[in-house]
């Protein structure tokens, strides 16, 4: 994910030239279109100016990406921090604040509280990343610490119980510019065409026009994905094979039959329920099997993307915008290749009306 600015398309370049240092503002782009590349480099440039400035995002899989992007490109005094959004909280709470409602987040009003006596003006420059998975109440915060804050969102890949829409992030942001981010730059023309089945927002992304083979569909037998990973690891050595499931009982079992029927692969593994080690962190630059979680995909790339477990949707409603946002994230994840696999005879009913054409069966 790392490029330096020279290597920037035109429309990312121009992006991110157009944002001033100063004031709020809300960078709306669709999967592929750069926002993590763009966010990264804004990071950095406003470092450059002597401020403190920290990177934040919701994924801690997209933390460990983003660090490494921003390692490569900041100055000698690593002038930005890169965090989840947890851990920035945590941190600038001074322990861990008191849980809200579920768990998930926080009492929001003792974090206003705090915010309203902290010192105006010494909090940092925030940049964040995959912005829409973050709570409408973290941007009425910021507003709060006067924090000048860029968000790069998109709320139609938002995979959270606690999302923000990208009105939502504006208005609570208070006085904030927004501005749009275009391109696929990740995305074959084949792949973006059958993502755009799922696709909820009003509008599709425009399509790319570099080639690449169609979509497959594949029917295994029971526990039989592991021969197809097998297969394509030994078919793209290089790539890196991004493996997205439902569940992590299926991540451990496909790294155990993995491990045990060619080890010389070394398939990885992240689970964000780990405190640390190997499946807590990740070589993303080396190619071969990552074996995530679905909520862990977001903001990541991969040269193919295999979904080996769609049978386990096959009881959710097809229609629900829900489970089409998910399989949107999935598919757009890819840079070269897709493949979804289901075990059983029937196709999954989201895929099942998807023509020939753009999703090749067998």
């Amino acid at each position: 994910m790392t490029l330096s600015y020279l290597d920037l398309t035109e429309e990312q370049r121009a992006c991110l030239d157009a944002l001033p240092f100063e004031g709020n503002h809300l960078v709306s782009g669709p999967p592929g279109s750069g926002k993590s590349v763009v966010a990264a480099q804004r990071a950095v440039m406003l470092a450059l100016t002597g401020s403190p400035v920290v990177l934040l995002t919701y994924s801690n899989l997209l933390h460990q990406s983003l660090a490494g992007a921003v390692h490569a490109l900041g100055p000698a005094d690593r002038g930005v921090r890169v965090r989840t959004a947890h851990a920035w909280l945590t941190e600038w709470y001074g322990g861990k604040p008191p849980a809200g409602p579920g768990g998930v987040w926080f009492d929001w009003p003792a974090l206003y509280e705090r915010a309203a006596l902290s010192d105006q003006g010494a909090e940092p420059i925030l940049v964040v990343d995959e912005g829409q998975d973050l709570p409408p109440e973290f941007y009425r915060l910021c507003r709060i610490l006067e924090s000048r804050t860029t968000v790069f969102a998109d709320e139609c890949q938002r995979l959270t119980d606690t999302n923000s829409t990208l009105a939502e992030i504006a208005q609570r942001l208070g006085r904030c510019a927004r501005h749009e981010l275009d391109g696929n730059h990740r995305n074959t023309r084949q792949i973006a065409s059958l993502a755009a089945h799922f696709h909820t927002g009003s509008g599709l992304p425009p399509i790319p026009e570099r080639d690449g083979p169609p979509a497959r569909l594949h029917r295994i037998p029971e526990r039989g994905a592991a021969d197809l990973l097998i297969l394509l690891a030994e078919q793209h050595p290089r790539h890196t094979i991004g493996v997205i499931v439902h569940s992590k009982h299926t991540q451990f079992s496909l790294l155990g039959t993995l491990e045990n029927r060619a080890p010389r692969l070394r398939p990885q593994l992240y689970t964000s329920q780990a405190g640390g080690g190997r499946y807590r962190r990740l070589d993303l630059d080396r190619p071969g099997i990552v074996l995530v979680h679905r909520r862990s995909a977001k903001g990541l790339g991969f040269d193919t993307v295999v979904v080996p477990d769609t049978h386990t949707d096959a009881a959710t409603d097809p229609t629900s915008a829900a489970l089409r946002m998910e399989y949107y994230v999935m598919a757009t994840r890819a840079r070269r290749e897709l493949h979804f696999a289901h075990e059983g005879e029937a196709e999954p009913p989201l895929l099942a009306p998807v023509g020939s054409g753009e999703l090749l069966r067998g």
